[in-house]
């Protein structure tokens, strides 16, 4: 298997995993289509490499190109990045976090996604959380 996934990624190392889930797999000349502003064909193909060090990425061959795929499923990823964050910015605090999230909001919730919050808080407390 290879390296550990690292926690830290560039803005440019995100933007070209958000591009590879988004799509499922894609080739150098896939990103490059997709980033914007993006830099040289050899510079996105020194990220992706460095994104498979890693631990992100992987490849395979098709013909004379690489297909990089994404090593987790992007619900894991953000899991695994969520929790960094609880832990970074919130002290481990789940409450403290959604009560940033529901502060800066940029728009009001409606009844269905309060509703949804609603049954999702009691599910937890049903399942001791």
């Amino acid at each position: 298997m290879g390296k550990k996934p690292h926690i830290d990624l560039s803005r440019r190392e995100r933007q070209i995993m958000d591009i590879i889930y988004s799509r499922g797999r894609a080739s150098v000349a896939d990103v490059m289509s997709e980033l914007p502003d993006p830099p040289t064909y050899s510079a996105v193909r020194a990220l992706l490499r460095v994104l498979e060090e890693k631990g992100h990425l992987k490849h395979k061959k098709d013909g004379a190109r690489y297909i990089y795929l994404p090593t987790r499923q992007r619900h894991n990823a953000g899991r695994s990045a969520l929790r960094r964050v609880l832990q970074t910015f919130y002290d481990g605090s789940t409450e403290k976090a959604v009560a940033a999230l529901l502060h800066v909001s940029d728009s009001k919730l409606s009844l269905e996604e309060l509703d949804r919050l609603s049954r999702l808080i009691e599910e937890a407390r049903k399942e001791g959380r």
